[in-house]
């Protein structure tokens, strides 16, 4: 999807569909959208209708703001995306706003529109492409615009390939797949690229081992690597993520309904994988690398067992008393990995707990770490673009959880606060570095009759490596 920018007045007769934002406290300055204004009632924010135009109908809709905060735009983005879809072409009227909320809303409102245009119909026969495929954007602030423009299409870019990478049936989206997408992509933008296979895992990484080795399709770990720093040799910000292509619990077998979720399994390596081509598409001013360990969990006869003792990359045994609990025994070889970079901070992103989801729901993520300050930057950036995250506590007594009788550590705690002994188990992989895990088992992908990925939480890491 194309997005624009135009310094000159909106003109009804000039465009295909027509879209005015306007603050509540005040009116558009267009007539039409005037009457059209006057129809909403209380609590209403949005309203359309088709007027008549040189001998054609022609859609036009108004939007009524409260504020500017991201959150409201966001709600106010998603049902104005709703009608734009319809349209093979959208002109928005920005011109009730000064330069910093114009970029706001036009920062919204493109990555809104954006999202509502995407669809994944790959395996389908009759295929409808969307109908939507360029915005316009009219406001005198031009240059503010056009830079918030560039923003919304990288984050759009950035969530349709992590949305894709989801959405992708578990015998297409493999290891392998997902490899030689994430190559492909980076090397588009210029970026480095680096993949690991079976050899090296199978000789350094015990833990990333023990679970690949139950499938027959072969696991990789992918580094992805961009300089922007004016300094080259400026310490990274390194991304990790669980790539998980099918998690059947391995020998923990999971039950049977709905296991054909499992194959968002991997959306913490798609976000990353998202989010690094959306940054090197900005050009951002900082030194990136992507870390993402990938396989599948699949019950072998040479799949790991409940009681095996594996040895992590890290020198630390860990007794595997759940082979469902898989995620954690991939990102701490991945995490342990990520040293040799000597980060500046780093950030794991996982589809790691169903207890996150009982925990916080669907609509927001689950954020830990041992360092306040990246804690801080992250929940600030979720603000920021209304991406949701909550922090939850490390608290030292999680540790007394994870104990075994035979290992350093047991990859499962005793039962309750799920989410946080997982957290707790990878922190002992992560302490020679500033670290951060997000947990997106809630946010990654809904299920139902919009079962898809959602892209998540692509727009807070953005956010996160944009405001460094």
């Amino acid at each position: 999807m194309e997005f624009s920018t135009k310094a000159e007045k909106l003109q009804l007769e000039q465009v295909q569909a027509a879209l005015f934002i306007y603050r509540e406290s005040e009116q558009p300055e267009n007539e039409t959208a005037q009457l059209i204004a006057a129809s909403l009632e209380d609590g209403q924010n949005f309203a359309e209708t088709k007027i008549l135009i040189g001998g054609r109908l022609q859609p036009v809709a108004v939007c009524r703001l409260k504020n500017t905060e991201r959150e409201t735009l966001n709600r106010a983005a998603a049902e104005a995306a709703k009608w734009a879809k319809n349209q093979s072409e959208a002109a928005v009227d920005l011109s009730a706003f000064n330069a910093d909320e114009a970029a706001a809303v036009a920062e919204a409102f493109a990555a809104a529109f954006g999202n509502a245009a995407y669809c994944f119909e790959r395996y389908k026969k009759d295929r409808k492409p969307a109908k939507l495929t360029q915005a316009a954007f009219f406001s005198s602030h031009a240059a503010e615009v056009a830079a918030a423009l560039s923003v919304a299409e990288a984050q759009v870019f950035g969530q349709s390939l992590c949305r894709d990478l989801g959405n992708a049936a578990p015998n297409e989206c493999t290891p392998a797949f997902l490899a030689q997408t994430a190559k492909a992509e980076a090397e588009k933008l210029g970026a480095g690229v680096k993949i690991l296979d079976k050899d090296y895992i199978q000789k350094n990484m015990g833990s990333f081992w023990s679970v690949a080795k139950g499938s027959v399709q072969e696991p990789y770990l992918i580094e992805l690597s961009y300089f922007g720093a004016a300094d080259k040799n400026e310490a990274p910000v390194v991304l990790v993520g669980k790539g998980i292509t099918f998690d059947t619990g391995g020998i923990s077998l999971k039950p049977g309904l709905n296991m054909d979720e499992m194959k968002f399994d991997m959306c913490g390596a798609a976000t990353v994988i998202g989010t690094f081509c959306a940054a090197v598409k900005l050009k951002l001013p900082l030194n990136l690398i992507a870390v993402v360990a990938t396989c599948e969990n699949m019950p072998s006869g040479s799949a790991s067992k409940p009681g095996d003792v594996v040895t992590s990359m890290k020198g630390l045994t860990i007794e595997v008393l759940n082979t469902d609990a898989e995620g954690r025994l991939i990102l701490c070889d991945a995490l342990t990995y990520a040293e040799q970079f000597k980060p500046q901070a780093v950030i794991d992103v996982a589809t790691l707990t169903g207890a996150c989801i009982v925990a916080l729901g669907h609509d927001v993520s689950g954020v830990m770490g041992n360092n306040q300050e990246l804690i801080n930057r992250l929940l600030a950036a979720s603000k920021t673009v209304d991406d949701k995250a909550w922090q939850l506590p490390l608290f030292d007594t999680y540790k007394e959880q994870l104990k075994s009788n035979f290992a350093d550590l047991p990859n499962i705690g005793t039962p309750g606060a799920g989410t946080i002994t997982a957290g707790v188990f990878l922190s002992h992989f992560t302490e020679d570095y500033p670290w951060a895990h997000l947990d997106i088992a809630g946010t990654a992908w809904k299920s139902g009759g919009e079962k898809g990925a959602t892209g998540r939480p692509v727009p807070l890491l953005l956010n996160y490596l944009r405001n460094l």
